[in-house]
């Protein structure tokens, strides 16, 4: 694996993101993350995972500047994938605890979105969905994902207004769970993954699909409407403009 490290530990295995400084997501880093949770859910020698990131940076969401270079039938096999790494990873049964170890906007927060539980470090981080002022048109199903925890007003306002939460105002709307010092957030999400993994297996797990049955079958409804509205806007010579400016200030960074 190129992008993502995974250790395990007394039935618990940690996946930390590693790609770049950002953890920016690309074809490569969503399709490692994808077969890693379908081992994971496999192993009967796992009982849970932690998501965590590196440095300032959980993710900070699609890699922008890889996806703008890609064709038309690149853009739409790429956007398939990630939407259907998000129906996987919201369907995951075992229990499953991000520790946002710094920014997590967009895609980094929408990974953030369908663990059980967010764990999120004290500091100048940001997590929310700003994709609205990028040009991006946000799925039904990762809406679906937002109001799951935040309720459909909050999630309808920030959503149209990109919002992006410090991390107090993350846990005042119920974005994130907990705010802990940035070294101790392995240790409150080992904390709290493991009294997951204290209770009865089959039990937890069918309760957790059970609490999640509209969501999963939200975000794993045919999304080919969605997309080509989705995928034509990300063409929209407005759109391409937005990224143009985006990717320029990136790259001087």
């Amino acid at each position: 694996m190129n992008t993502i490290k995974v250790t395990i530990k007394d039935h618990l295995a940690l996946i930390t993101l590693d790609r770049g400084r950002s953890n920016a997501l690309n074809r490569e880093m969503i399709t490692e993350l994808n077969d890693m949770l379908n081992s994971i859910a496999s192993d009967q020698n796992i009982a849970g995972a932690i998501i965590t990131g590196k440095e300032n940076f959980f993710s900070a969401g699609l890699d922008l500047i890889e996806l703008y270079n890609y064709s038309e039938a690149e853009a739409e096999s790429f956007w398939h994938l990630f939407l259907d790494f998000i129906a996987n990873i919201t369907a995951f049964r075992k229990p499953l605890v991000a520790a946002i170890n710094g920014h997590s906007p967009a895609g980094g927060c929408v990974i953030a979105l369908a663990c059980d539980y967010r764990i999120m470090a004290e500091g100048k981080a940001i997590i929310g969905l700003n994709e609205v002022p990028v040009g991006i048109i946000v799925p039904n199903s990762i809406f679906h994902l937002y109001s799951f925890w935040i309720g459909n007003a909050h999630a309808s306002r920030s959503l149209l207004e990109g919002k992006l939460f410090t991390p107090e105002e993350a846990l005042q709307v119920g974005l994130v769970d907990e705010l802990v010092n940035p070294e101790s957030i392995l240790t409150a999400a080992e904390r709290r993954i493991r009294k997951y993994m204290g209770m009865e297996r089959n039990t937890w797990e069918q309760s957790k699909l059970n609490i999640r049955k509209d969501l999963i079958a939200a975000t794993r409804a045919n999304q080919d409407e969605a997309l080509a509205l989705m995928l034509k806007q990300w063409w929209a010579p407005s759109t391409r403009s937005i990224l143009k400016t985006i990717i320029d200030n990136l790259q001087k960074k």
